[in-house]
């Protein structure tokens, strides 16, 4: 009785939610293709190829050349792409003074928007004001950084983002270690929560995240470097369902 009473609770919680939350967090686990990783030549072509491939949702990386070394693309871009696809966009912004530039990343049409602990020590304003403006807030944190300082946000978030590389560089080898930062806050999410991890998540490291708790994998060269989109997202997706069962079963 209890937990029939407790599922109720949440399917209430669950429809307070944006509806790109609610369907994201329907069709856990999720495998979201980096679109840093995408050919920029050929954008539209690359968002039109992962939606029919099956993506569920797209990972956009902003960079300010600031809090990561790196430049990405910002607003207009993101703006230019939301008009091309229905996909959620899941905005992870590496930028110093993310509140400044938020109303610009909401008038772009982002679902989920994404900042650092490390950029907003104190975060609980600006993640309410995400909600608040309609879009799902997460926050995320470096490999450097101990999951204890964000700890006391978590009720905050729609989103958990552990970072398993440092932000900023390419080809950066996965860090193992991280994930008993996901194991952490696995234990104190709730199903109405993204766990997301990004850098070097690939056919070897998606089933160590998942085992991990992880729901959310943040994908580039796995599946952008491969002839066959459909197939690197099954797989991958495939990897990820099936790593999560064997740790339930366990």
């Amino acid at each position: 009785m209890i937990r029939n009473d407790s599922e109720q609770a949440d399917k209430r919680i669950l429809k307070t939610r944006p509806a790109a939350l609610r369907s994201l967090l329907s069709d856990k686990p999720l495998i979201a293709p980096s679109m840093l990783k995408c050919d920029f030549a050929n954008l539209r072509r690359e968002v039109e190829q992962l939606e029919s491939a099956g993506a569920r949702v797209l990972h956009l990386d902003v960079m300010d050349g600031h809090f990561v070394p790196n430049l990405s693309y910002g607003p207009p871009v993101l703006k230019s792409l939301r008009a091309t696809t229905s996909l959620p966009f899941d905005a992870h912004l590496m930028v110093s003074d993310p509140a400044r530039y938020l109303p610009d990343y909401l008038d772009a049409g982002c679902d989920v928007i994404t900042v650092h602990v490390e950029a907003v020590p104190q975060p609980v304003d600006l993640l309410r004001r995400i909600r608040e403006a309609g879009a799902s807030a997460g926050l995320a944190l470096n490999p450097g950084t101990p999951v204890e300082t964000v700890l006391p946000f978590v009720p905050e978030c729609d989103l958990l983002l552990v970072m398993s590389v440092q932000p900023g560089f390419g080809g950066q080898k996965f860090m193992p270690a991280t994930l008993d930062k996901v194991r952490r806050l696995a234990q104190v999410m709730t199903n109405e929560q993204l766990l997301s991890i990004d850098g070097g998540i690939g056919l070897e490291t998606t089933p160590l995240a998942a085992a991990a708790g992880a729901n959310l994998f943040v994908v580039g060269s796995a599946i952008f470097d491969t002839p066959d989109y459909r197939h690197a997202l099954e797989t991958l997706r495939q990897a990820a369902v099936s790593a999560a069962g064997s740790a339930v079963s366990e």
